[in-house]
């Protein structure tokens, strides 16, 4: 089964491609879309809704964790991510991958069994639960496998 992690921001959408096969959890991918600088929230829409759609493509996922928009200052950026978001979601949908969503705390919580783990605490699970020599670089890149490893956890429905 292929799982395709998505944190999504405006300039930049990060993703993970994690594979589970029985018990076994691989990382296959991960990398980010970016948009081209200074360009129109609406074709940086496009660009994304573009190349979520070849992501899709080649991986062909069963299941598609995305992180659940939060935001408590900027409402402005907030509003920038949430219609990114819903173009990452309009093309998850019309692929027809299983859509799962997660909040952040969520995420820290499963993988670390603490609420308020840290970005650093997070991606020092991942190296171990992946078995990695490294933590995946760059660092927001990790976001992305996390929310794919919790898709693969909850692909049992």
């Amino acid at each position: 089964m292929i799982i395709l992690g998505i944190d999504p921001w405006t300039t930049s959408v990060w993703y993970g491609i994690v594979e589970k096969i029985g018990n076994t959890y691989t990382i296959l991918d991960f990398g980010v879309i970016e948009t081209t600088p200074k360009l129109e929230l609406e074709k940086k829409l496009l660009e994304i809704g573009h190349d979520m759609k070849a992501l899709i493509k080649k991986y062909e996922p069963e299941i598609v964790s995305v992180e659940k928009l939060f935001f408590t200052t900027n409402v402005k950026t907030g509003i920038a991510v949430a219609h990114a978001r819903w173009v990452i979601l309009y093309e998850i949908e019309k692929s027809g991958a299983k859509l799962l969503e997660y909040t952040p705390l969520q995420v820290k919580k499963a993988i670390t069994s603490n609420g308020q783990a840290n970005k650093k605490q997070l991606q020092n699970a991942i190296k171990m639960i992946f078995r990695l020599d490294n933590i995946p670089k760059p660092d927001d890149a990790a976001d992305a496998i996390w929310l794919a490893y919790m898709g693969a956890l909850n692909s049992r429905g």
